[in-house]
């Protein structure tokens, strides 16, 4: 059976990173998309910015998890 790796603060802080970087690539392909009225594209978007807005929210949990427990 694989390892469980374990979540280093700072894995943790490199995956917040990246999904923050990633929010902010969506965020302007968004403001790109809505300025071209193509309603689909807008959607396809929105669609892909949910799961990188979930798994920064779940960062972000384990962080709390983290610093509750250290202190």
């Amino acid at each position: 059976m694989p390892r469980k790796p374990a979540n280093s603060k700072a894995g943790l802080l490199l995956s917040l990173g990246s999904s923050a970087i990633a929010v902010v690539r969506t965020v302007k392909q968004m403001r790109r998309t809505r300025g071209t009225g193509d309603k689909l594209t807008t959607v396809n978007t929105l669609a892909g910015l949910l799961p990188v807005v979930t798994s920064a929210l779940l960062v972000l949990r384990r962080l709390r998890g983290r610093s509750r427990h250290a202190g």
